[in-house]
């Protein structure tokens, strides 16, 4: 018996040895932080489908948001950023891939913001604000007191849409694009110089038939006369006849209307009245002065409600911004940031 102790300690030290070893081999492999596994895992996803993507570059950008109701800056790391951006942006009960495009539009927009050094309005110091004059932007206690219950599978899904489309932007020879987009179209998008002055070949109109399942896509107001006349700076007759408009965009919007002799565009009456769409019709009951518009928003870029009809017809992200935006690619923004990241 006292021979027998020593070979059973013996089987157990070395089955010990045997089940440990591999452990212990194992084990600083296991962490996906200590590793880099998961850097490794998105970077082979990039490459198998033709782009770079490096986790670590996006996280070293910051950007400076002007918060305008506290009237101050906030600094965050750039995807934190866009989690709020796309949030405010689009409803996150639209699909996902229609969540894609959105990341993708809004990083586009922020990488070409902070390359370019334009700071125009903004305080020292400040990238951009959380209006629509940039990209609203939104952080999570706002978020959590606008969704409540929601908040939790609202974020997952769009922090998932910020994931999948992690380092990607938009670009047109070489370049990060100009990546407008707006609520719901008329039915068309608009070219960039029938709204702005600016002509962009990427930004030009295209149909977008899934608008007219918006909700936003009819609106009606009502303008006194009088109020309508101050606004826009014209004299009206004392007829039911308000204007005639003498041109019309590629989009099927306004172009130019003439009042009273004055020659208006639709743009200007859009925000003179603050109308929804520059695509509207017009009678005169009485006093008042009854508008009614097709479409939420300038009508240039990608239509957010057409992302969604798009997605449902079972488009990807990539599908949807090509057709919105002609002739772009879906690229790295490494060079971008590493640009950003050398000046800091």
């Amino acid at each position: 018996m006292k021979a027998i102790k020593p070979m059973i300690v013996l089987f157990i030290a070395v089955a010990f040895v045997i089940i440990m070893i591999p452990a212990v081999l194992v084990l600083p492999f296991s962490s996906d932080k200590t590793s880099g596994k998961l850097d490794e895992q998105l970077e082979q996803k990039a490459k198998e489908e033709g782009k770079e993507v490096s986790t670590n570059e996006m996280s070293a950008v910051e950007v400076a948001v002007y918060r305008t109701s506290a009237k101050k800056i906030q600094k965050l790391p750039i995807e934190s950023y866009l989690a709020g951006v796309v949030a405010a942006e689009m409803p996150a009960d639209f699909e996902e891939e229609a969540l894609k495009a959105q990341a993708l539009t809004a990083r586009t927009y922020i990488v070409d913001q902070l390359i370019n050094d334009n700071r125009m309005g903004l305080p020292d110091g400040a990238d951009v604000s959380d209006t629509v004059m940039h990209q609203v932007y939104m952080n999570n206690d706002e978020l959590k007191k606008q969704w409540g219950s929601d908040y939790k599978w609202k974020m997952k899904k769009i922090n998932k849409a910020i994931k999948e489309t992690q380092g990607q932007i938009l670009t047109y020879n070489g370049k990060p694009i100009t990546a407008t987009f707006f609520s719901t179209s008329n039915g068309y998008t608009e070219n960039s110089e029938d709204y702005w002055e600016a002509e962009f070949p990427y930004l030009k109109s295209v149909s977008s038939p899934w608008d007219k399942e918006s909700p936003k896509f009819y609106n009606k107001m009502v303008v006194d006369a009088a109020d309508f006349e101050k606004k826009l700076g014209v004299s009206l007759s004392s007829g039911t006849t308000i204007g005639t408009v003498i041109e019309r965009t590629s989009g099927n919007r306004v172009g130019v209307v003439e009042i009273g002799g004055k020659k208006l565009t639709g743009k200007q009456i859009r925000e003179k009245l603050g109308l929804k769409s520059s695509d509207f019709n017009w009678e005169r009951q009485g006093n008042q002065i009854v508008i009614t518009t097709k479409g939420y928003g300038h009508g240039v870029g990608m239509s957010q409600y057409g992302a969604n009809g798009m997605a449902r017809e079972g488009k990807n992200y990539e599908d949807i911004v090509k057709y919105y935006y002609k002739g772009v690619k879906v690229q790295s923004s490494s060079k971008w940031m590493n640009t950003m990241t050398a000046k800091k």
